[in-house]
């Protein structure tokens, strides 16, 4: 590899974690800061739609050498698709501090394309000072063996036989497909959800997608060793061509199909309860993701609660702050025109 050249030209290291709906970004992301090593790490966070939740779950984690200017959100628009408006000033911002950091993290969205983002470190006023260390991509393993993210060829061929409109793909299945493809290494995560037959099923169908070798590293809760992750040395922006895309450019990645959404949730008895409402929101058609918290009564801590498919997890991640108001909320995202009325129904009890 030629990125040991990139680092004796004193440009910055960066590590993009791509990766689809809930597969674990953020979680990996606050592992890999809590075992910095001393290194100052920044991190870059962006989440679909104008509602970003997954910066408040890094800034204020009590994580120590991680301070609020090191956790920069960029909640307004998907960055694969708003380079120059936001992306780029950001990264420079960074860049620009007397004390810059010595790593940057990069966590797009969920339904962010990361070819398009390696390009951008291209960028002249960028060029000389970053390179792309390494593209990691994070694979939900239990969705993926439910086959989620894994159509029967055989199937939509015998389905394209008797109808011509089967004819294009899954769009979902078209984001998930480059984020792996333009990862240096891909992370098989939530690994311990899924017993040894069903990991090598799942790796098998990820290596089935893939132009090229990629080792595929299984994990569990973001728990990776940081020196697997950090130091690939791969200088993505210079391998563009290696790094095929359904979608060439930013112009090709529409996200008219999706759409996100922000719901009250109301203080619950237990963690279980709210666990509950939440997952029967999850049913209702056309919903991908959701993601928020709440207060429990006679808990100092707030509860985050997420859902991915029919699968619902919950954990404290901090106290509420002196004089911060508890007022629960849930980030919905889902195809466009999902039934929000039976997500207000369920978060209703």
């Amino acid at each position: 590899m030629n990125a040991p050249q990139a680092r004796s030209l004193g440009k910055i290291p960066c590590t993009i974690i791509t990766g689809f709906l809930g597969a674990g970004k953020t979680t990996l992301v606050r592992h890999l800061l809590e075992n910095a090593g001393g290194k100052r790490i920044a991190v870059l966070v962006n989440e679909f739609g104008d509602l970003g939740f997954d910066g408040s779950f890094i800034a204020g984690c009590g994580i120590s050498g991680c301070t609020a200017e090191d956790i920069v959100e960029l909640p307004n628009g998907c960055i694969c698709c708003t380079v120059a408006d936001d992306f780029v000033p950001a990264l420079e911002k960074l860049l620009d501090r007397p004390n810059p950091p010595e790593h940057i993290l990069i966590e797009t969205s969920g339904l962010a394309l990361p070819k398009p983002l390696v390009n951008a470190f291209n960028w002249p006023a960028i060029r000389s000072r970053v390179t792309v260390d390494g593209v990691i991509a994070v694979v939900d393993g239990p969705a993926v063996a439910d086959g989620q993210f894994a159509d029967d060829p055989d199937a939509l061929a015998a389905q394209a036989a008797q109808d011509a409109a089967v004819g294009h793909d899954n769009p979902l299945e078209e984001v998930f497909e480059d984020q792996i493809l333009c990862a240096d290494l891909i992370l098989l995560n939530k690994s311990d959800l899924v017993d040894a037959a069903g990991r090598e099923r799942v790796k098998a169908e990820i290596a089935a997608h893939l132009p090229k070798a990629i080792k595929i590293v299984e994990t569990a809760h973001g728990k990776v060793e940081p020196a697997l992750i950090i130091g690939l040395n791969a200088a993505a922006e210079a391998d563009l061509a290696g790094r095929p895309s359904h979608h060439e450019s930013a112009e090709d990645h529409d996200h008219d199909d999706f759409e996100s959404l922000d719901f009250a949730l109301a203080a619950a008895t237990s963690p279980e309860e709210l666990a509950a409402r939440v997952a029967r929101a999850a049913e209702a058609e056309g919903v991908l993701r959701l993601k928020g918290f709440s207060a429990i009564p006679g808990k100092p801590m707030r509860l985050v609660v997420q859902g991915v498919g029919r699968r619902v997890s919950h954990h404290y991640d901090r106290a509420w702050a002196a004089g911060e108001a508890k007022d629960g909320r849930l980030v919905v995202i889902g195809l466009k025109g999902f039934d929000r009325k039976s997500v207000e129904a369920a978060l209703a009890g």
